[in-house]
């Protein structure tokens, strides 16, 4: 019977796997398994929340938008002017590519290809954060017929460029991309 078992543990020995040996990978395995399910829930957390992912996309509807009409939109908590030019403020703003501007921006560079005539800026003023005028009916544009600024005097013309004041930038033109030909999705 010695004979037997130590043949026995001589064969499971050959044959690769030896009791203790399973052991072990079935420990380690458990502890993989365990460490993997206490790491998920804390890298999950890190994810934004659905209400963050909400906010960071706004679609406006520019159907209705005739041509030297602006409308207010909202994008993160802050004012976005959404604009449909008319062809002498597109004319207008080409012919001023080359003027002299503390912020060089094309035309081209702030709208679409195809969609001209939409031109969208966030709200806010690059000197100190005021929301410019300009964009509703019958408020003061400034000099070059765009936007002005109230609280610190900055002129920015139909393109949103600046071009006089103390506003060191252009207004932001946020990502933005058309879905429809009617419907732009900002974010």
């Amino acid at each position: 019977m010695a004979t037997d078992t130590a043949a026995t543990s001589e064969l499971s020995t050959q044959d690769g796997v030896r009791r203790r040996d399973w052991i072990h990978i079935a420990a380690l395995s458990t502890a993989g398994v365990g460490g993997a399910s206490l790491l998920f829930p804390l890298v999950s957390q890190m994810a934004p929340s659905a209400d963050v992912l909400a906010a960071s996309t706004t679609e406006v509807d520019v159907g209705a938008i005739q041509p030297g009409q602006s409308i207010k939109a909202t994008f993160r908590k802050q004012p976005l002017f959404v604009k449909r030019l008319t062809a002498e403020e597109i004319a207008k703003a080409k012919a001023d590519d080359g003027a002299d501007m503390r912020d060089p921006a094309t035309f081209a560079s702030r709208t679409k290809e195809g969609h001209e005539d939409i031109l969208i800026t966030m709200g806010v003023c690059t000197h100190l954060g005021c929301v410019p005028l300009g964009a509703a009916e019958g408020e003061n544009k400034g000099e070059f017929g765009g936007y002005f600024c109230p609280c610190h005097g900055s002129h920015y013309d139909v393109a949103g460029r600046i071009r006089k004041g103390p506003a060191p930038l252009n207004l932001m033109v946020p990502e933005y991309s058309f879905s429809s030909d009617t419907v732009v999705r900002v974010g």
